[in-house]
């Protein structure tokens, strides 16, 4: 019996354009980055988790939405491909998504929730419960902070709602790395002995960048905290991934995903 993960897929479900502040608080207002959108490809017993879920595609494609939910030209979001980039990139590394038996989401931004839709109703969905209370509030605050209530809001959505760390997996773990958002969460994956053992920390949205880690650097995009109230978790997780000798994965950085996509590559093959 595995009890831990056998194969890891990185997927690129596209790219945001935005400036740099939002990943570092207070870098310089005209420093701007392409910064790759993740999902995380997790081979379990009886199938795959799939960790966040990019874009909601209809809210960027039709010009009235795009409008509403994208009002800052400062922000701009980059689809791979014409079709859903979660059934692309699927396609590209071999996995058929009815073998996807679970969902996890880091957090309900728009990049990271917006492929929930694709899953409502045929398999679970984890994620912090003061998460998806905050992103359920009767307010325009969630969507002010860039959450889109159309990409969670569904009674078909079989949530499996957590309060702190929670075994979603035999191997795979949500971290609570509360501060980017109000549920944010974080993964520790541990791989099985069958693979070599061993394992990785991704941080996603607590951590975008290697200098967020490497010089702990506070997050810039927060919701009613101060940013430096980030670097807490940030902290967390480098003693965390010290004392399992696991490395520690940025959410977000440009020059890290592509390297470690190739690198799992190797190590792990695809599916197909």
């Amino acid at each position: 019996m595995s009890s831990g993960v056998r194969r890891i897929i990185l997927l690129t479900l596209g790219w945001e354009e935005l400036p740099k502040s939002v990943s570092v608080f207070g870098a310089p207002p005209e420093l701007r980055m392409r910064e790759p959108v993740p999902g995380v490809l997790l081979e379990c017993d009886g199938g795959w988790i799939l960790l966040d879920t990019g874009f909601n595609t209809a809210l960027i494609r039709d010009p009235v939405l795009y409008r509403r939910f994208y009002p800052s030209v400062e922000y701009l979001p980059v689809l791979p491909g014409p079709g859903e980039p979660i059934e692309e990139g699927l396609a590209q590394v071999g996995v058929d998504i009815d073998s996807i038996q679970a969902i996890a989401v880091s957090h309900l931004h728009h990049d990271h929730s917006g492929g929930i839709k694709l899953f409502a109703g045929r398999v679970p969905v984890h994620a912090q419960r003061r998460e998806l209370k905050y992103g359920m509030l009767n307010t325009p605050e969630p969507e002010k902070h860039a959450m889109a209530r159309i990409d969670y809001d569904d009674p078909r959505i079989d949530w499996r709602l957590a309060d702190g760390e929670a075994e979603i997996a035999p191997g795979v773990t949500a971290i609570p790395t509360y501060g980017h958002t109000p549920g944010h969460q974080s993964f520790m994956v541990e791989l099985d002995e069958s693979v070599g053992g061993g394992g990785f920390v991704f941080a996603f949205d607590a951590a975008d960048l290697t200098e967020n880690i490497e010089q702990e650097l506070a997050i810039g995009g927060v919701v009613d905290i101060d940013p430096m109230e980030t670097i807490e978790p940030i902290r967390r997780l480098k003693k965390l991934s010290a004392e399992r000798g696991f490395q520690l994965i940025p959410g977000h950085d440009p020059h890290v995903w592509p390297a470690m996509t190739e690198q799992f590559r190797e190590r792990f093959g695809t599916s197909g």
